[in-house]
């Protein structure tokens, strides 16, 4: 059964287990394998330090993952291959084979076989998810056009998982250690978004932000801002009158309840000045609003987290880069971030389980 807050889907299953340490099983789904995500994934689980906080199971091919072993020069990082999801090697890292017929690997290529595979892994680590054989899914990048097929017609995986688990309302939120930036409207044309920004939308984002930071981060009272859709904030109506007619209204609302939300300001200067530091999180009205910035103050360390769902969800913050793929050029940095903030949410959930969301636990 799933406790609900404010139309919030809440995790109330246990994880399943590591029986070495009582640790969570994180599924790690392998992406488009002709993108760098097998390397990242390799390079990212060689730190045997990760081992003492979960047991890895890579959704994919052990064949892949030998391929890009030796293609990248790390034939020091050791697997097991299982064939059942019941037979986990704990403690060691686990390679699943989501298919079983050779994939043409072509590294730097967007392939049709490459997408087909990337559906496979993700599908077979979604439906372990659901029947609760993982605590958490990590997913490596994809590629949007050649994934697609009758199971997956969405932007991404945020759309696809957001659909898959009924999310109610969900929400895009990039992390690096305090800085949370998440957006109203995500994967849409830049042309649509000012018809997107309605009350509605604002008013159910802040409040998965805000369910969020107190379920998933463990922070009490969060303080929120949120930037305005216009230049300088629309400027009192000389630039556009979204921020009087929709924003500012909203985050009044909302202060009358109690909540601490503080806006809208513009966008130009509001991390120049630094002024996210102030904050718990920063809603952006659109992606690149807030994936600029975030990017440039968190590149290679950041994380892309879907807020909102019952499960938990964590991707590293960049792409497949074909142009380096294969190469041993990759940084694996922030799929190790991914990682790592997935054990920490599941552990943050089990404590708002016990203690409730917000509580000062010891």
């Amino acid at each position: 059964m799933n406790a609900t807050t404010n139309g919030w889907k809440q995790a109330t299953n246990p994880k399943p287990k590591n029986r070495k340490g009582n640790l969570p099983v994180i599924g790690i789904s392998i992406g488009d394998v002709n993108g760098i995500g097998p390397e990242v994934i390799i390079k990212a689980l060689q730190d045997k330090r990760i081992l003492n906080q979960m047991t890895p199971i890579i959704f994919g091919s052990a064949k892949v993952i030998s391929y890009y072993r030796k293609q990248c020069d790390l034939e020091q990082f050791n697997f097991m291959t299982i064939k059942e999801l019941g037979n986990i090697a704990y403690g060691k890292v686990n390679v699943y084979n989501c298919w079983q017929d050779p994939v043409d690997l072509q590294p730097g290529k967007v392939t049709e076989p490459a997408g087909q595979a990337a559906w496979k892994a993700l599908g077979q680590a979604t439906q372990a998810l659901k029947n609760k054989k993982i605590s958490a899914i990590v997913t490596a990048p994809i590629n949007k056009n050649n994934i697609q097929n009758k199971d997956f017609s969405f932007p991404g995986h945020t759309e696809y998982l957001a659909n898959t688990f009924e999310a109610e309302e969900h929400l895009m939120l990039l992390v690096h250690e305090d800085l949370r930036i998440g957006v109203v409207t995500g994967h849409v044309p830049l042309h649509q978004v000012s018809q997107k920004i309605t009350r509605s939308k604002v008013r159910q984002k802040l409040l998965a932000m805000e369910q969020s930071l107190m379920s998933d981060f463990g922070i009490g009272k969060p303080r929120i801002a949120v930037l305005g859709l216009n230049p300088h904030a629309g400027e009192d109506g000389l630039l556009g009158s979204e921020e009087q007619d929709i924003i500012l209204p909203v985050i009044e609302e909302l202060r009358g309840k109690g909540k601490l939300i503080f806006g809208p300001f513009p966008s130009d200067g509001f991390f120049g000045a630094y002024q996210h530091q102030h904050f718990d999180s920063v809603l952006a009205m659109y992606h690149d609003q807030g994936l600029i910035p975030f990017k440039t103050l968190a590149f290679e360390k950041g994380v892309n987290y879907t807020a909102g769902l019952s499960v938990v969800r964590t991707s590293p913050d960049h792409g497949t880069a074909y142009g380096i793929a294969g190469k041993n050029e990759a940084n694996p940095e922030s799929m190790r971030q991914a990682i790592y903030l997935a054990c920490d949410i599941v552990a943050q959930r089990e404590e708002v389980l016990t203690f409730g969301p917000g509580q000062d636990v010891q």
